[in-house]
């Protein structure tokens, strides 16, 4: 099953929001979300943790704002235009900071460079969104 199956069944959708573009962002929060929550944990679990506390930090916080972007995004009745804009900007500007900071890791780490992947996937999601809706 795909989010565009899910969110194309609703019957009364927004239709402001172009679907393979907002399946995308959708799909691209929720696993940026649990990568990033993996890669913290990772990070923990490193020799080197104490050098890896930005990288906690910052994929903590991209985990959490990918979740909730994620699940404001799948609701469809009614319209909040306003929100979500801002809510993409936000995620937007989060997966940016801890790809950027991942990516700083990501020779030494594996689980940093999967998370930049992430980050970056998930933020042209949003750029992208935000470009459709305008």
């Amino acid at each position: 099953m795909s989010i565009s199956s899910i969110i194309t069944t609703h019957p009364n959708p927004t239709a402001d929001l172009q679907v393979d573009h907002l399946a995308e962002a959708i799909d691209a929060a929720a696993a940026c979300a649990v990568t990033c929550a993996a890669c913290a944990d990772a990070c923990l679990a490193e020799d080197s943790v104490a050098d890896l506390r930005d990288c906690i930090r910052t994929d903590h916080d991209c985990a959490d704002v990918c979740a909730t972007t994620a699940s404001v995004l799948s609701r469809r009745t009614g319209s909040n235009l306003g929100t979500v804009k801002e809510l993409l900007t936000a995620c937007r500007a989060a997966c940016a900071s801890c790809a950027d900071e991942c990516e700083s890791h990501a020779s030494m780490h594996e689980h940093c460079r999967i998370c930049a992947e992430a980050c970056r996937r998930c933020e042209k999601a949003c750029t992208d969104l935000l470009g459709a809706i305008g």
